[in-house]
C-alpha cells in the first residue's frame, strides 16, 4: 500500500482515507470490466478503502452498483469489513411518482435495490444525494433515520446541500439520535462555494467533507490541453456530464496558466488541484474518479504535495479571477 493518511470523518469514530474512489459514469454497460476491475484493485492496494456510489450510477442506472458487488464478491472477498463502501439516493432512479427526491417511500425502497444490486446487508454510509424543497425535511431526516435504526447504514450523510440546509439537516437528526456525520459537496479551483459558510459551519458541528468533482469533471488535469480532445475523454462519451461547451478558449488559457504554475511546484495540474482542495481543513477526503488505473496513481501524487505558501494561493485565485470577471 502507499503511504496513505487516514482522518477522522468530523467527531465520529469513522476514518476515512484522504483520497476516495468514486465509481460514477465509468462502471456501467459502454465500459470495459476489466479496465474497472483493474481500477478497483489498484486502488485498494494503494490504501484507498473507501468507495463511493450512487443508485442512478452506471449507465444504466444501478450497473455501478451492481459491478462493484460482483468485483467484492471476486477480487474482494473476506474484505467487506476492511472498507467503507457509501451509496446514495435522491435522483431519478425509476418511473413514477416514488422514484426520485427525498420521501421516505423513495429513500429507504431505493436503499433496499441498492443493497440487492451489491448483495450486501449493509452500507457503512448513505447519503441524501441532493436536495429536496417539496417534501419536508423532517420526513427525509428521519427516513435516513430510520436507515441507520434498521441496520441498512451505519451513517448517514447529505450532499448537496447548503448552508442553511445543512444546519436544519443536522439539527432534525440530532435530535432523533443519528448524527449527520458527513457532507459531500461540489468543490474545486473553479468552484468554491463552500467556502463562503459550509466549511465553517462543518468544523464547528464536527462534520466532515468530502468533496466532489475536485478535478472539475477533468477539466483540472493535463487531458484537455491539447488542441484536440483526447479519445476516451470524458467529455466525447454520449453517456458524460463534461460538455464541449465548457472548455472555452478562455477558459483552455487558464488552464494551461494553471498547468504551468504547477509545473513550477514540480506537480501535475491534477495533484495540485487535489492537494489545493485537501488543504482545506474541513475537508476529511477528497473524491476522485478514474477510467484508467494511470490515472488514479497520478492522483495520489497530491499526497506528497508540498505546502501552499499564501503567495501561491493568491497566484491560483489570480488566475482563476480572470474567468470570474469576464463572466461578469
Amino acid at each position: 500500500m502507499s503511504d496513505m493518511i487516514y482522518t477522522r470523518c468530523g467527531r465520529s469514530g469513522l476514518m476515512l482515507p484522504s483520497v476516495s474512489l468514486g465509481l460514477w459514469f465509468n462502471y456501467g454497460e459502454p465500459d470495459c470490466p476489466d479496465t474497472a476491475r483493474a481500477i478497483l484493485r489498484f486502488a485498494w492496494e494503494q490504501g484507498i478503502t473507501h468507495f463511493d456510489l450512487a443508485n442512478i450510477y452506471g449507465p444504466p442506472k444501478g450497473d455501478a452498483e451492481r459491478f462493484f458487488g460482483n468485483v467484492l464478491r471476486s477480487d474482494f472477498k473476506g474484505l467487506r469489513d476492511q472498507m467503507v463502501i457509501s451509496t446514495k439516493a435522491g435522483w431519478p432512479m425509476w418511473d413514477g411518482p416514488y422514484g426520485n427526491f427525498g420521501s421516505r417511500k423513495h429513500l429507504i425502497a431505493s436503499l433496499d435495490q441498492s443493497l440487492a444490486r451489491m448483495g450486501l446487508e449493509y452500507v457503512d454510509i448513505f447519503y441524501h444525494h441532493r436536495p429536496d424543497l417539496e417534501t419536508p425535511l423532517e420526513e427525509t431526516m428521519a427516513a435516513l433515520s430510520q436507515i441507520v435504526r434498521q441496520g441498512k447504514a451505519l451513517y448517514v450523510g447529505i450532499s448537496s446541500y447548503n448552508a442553511e440546509q445543512t444546519r436544519q439537516a443536522m439539527r432534525i437528526l440530532r435530535k432523533q439520535g443519528t448524527p449527520c456525520i458527513i457532507h459531500q459537496p461540489l468543490y474545486n479551483i473553479f468552484s468554491r462555494g463552500p467556502e463562503r459558510e459550509l466549511f465553517t459551519f462543518l468544523k464547528k458541528e464536527g462534520i466532515g467533507c468530502i468533496p466532489f468533482s475536485p478535478l472539475a469533471q477533468g477539466l483540472l488535469t493535463n487531458r484537455y490541453l491539447q488542441s484536440e480532445l483526447p479519445m476516451g475523454s470524458r467529455m466525447l462519451k454520449p453517456h458524460g456530464y463534461l460538455k464541449k461547451e465548457a472548455l472555452t478558449t478562455k477558459k483552455l488559457d487558464i488552464l494551461h496558466e494553471l498547468n504551468h504554475f504547477a509545473s513550477q511546484r514540480g506537480q501535475s495540474l491534477a495533484a495540485m488541484s487535489l492537494a489545493w482542495v485537501l488543504r482545506q481543513s474541513a475537508v476529511t477526503s477528497v473524491l476522485i474518479g478514474a477510467s484508467r488505473v494511470d490515472q488514479v496513481e497520478a492522483n495520489l501524487a497530491c499526497l506528497e504535495s508540498p505546502p501552499f505558501s499564501d503567495d501561491e494561493l493568491e497566484k491560483i485565485l489570480a488566475i482563476v479571477q480572470t474567468e470570474e470577471e469576464s463572466r461578469g
